[in-house]
């Protein structure tokens, strides 16, 4: 199993299969509009305009799970980080990924990698660096930021 046998639902509704990102890099974050670590949006942009023309992307899934911190609708958390960001990656819809009602790639990812703490998330802006072929290769804790991975994700464009 590879992150392309999973399907999310977009923030405009529509369900995407994650085998359209065969043969791309993915740093797969949760995220959240009210958090201490929001301003990481930043940085997930700028990894996005980096490295995008060569085969990377983000995808981000809000989430609500941690404090509170994503209480917004998924039509106001894609206006906030295009207005707030100018975010141009891929944001999905608000889902849970801890728990009985956890979306089935989070389940998955968190099998592929654990974390310090254990399986579970424990805050937002935990992040999956993900090759092309789909296999899962780290996972990040909130705290560290995006530029901190930008060298691992040179390395996977220059491999492939």
């Amino acid at each position: 199993m590879t992150i392309h046998d999973f399907s999310a639902r977009l923030n405009t509704g529509e369900v995407l299969s994650l085998s359209a990102y065969r043969d791309k890099v993915l740093l797969i974050v949760n995220t959240a509009s009210e958090c201490g670590f929001t301003g990481q949006y930043a940085g997930l942009q700028e990894l996005q305009d980096k490295f995008g023309p060569r085969g990377f992307t983000v995808l981000a899934f809000p989430c609500n799970q941690f404090g509170g911190q994503e209480p917004h609708s998924d039509a106001e958390i894609a206006s906030f980080c295009e207005r707030k960001f100018r975010t141009t990656f891929p944001l999905f819809a608000k889902i849970d990924v801890n728990g009985r009602r956890a979306h089935p790639l989070y389940e998955w990812l968190k099998s592929q990698k654990r974390g310090l703490l254990g399986r579970d998330i424990r805050w937002n802006f935990t992040k999956f660096l993900v090759d092309r072929d789909g296999t899962v290769l780290a996972r990040f804790a909130p705290a560290t930021k995006p530029e901190r991975i930008a060298a691992e994700i040179e390395d996977l464009l220059v491999d492939g």
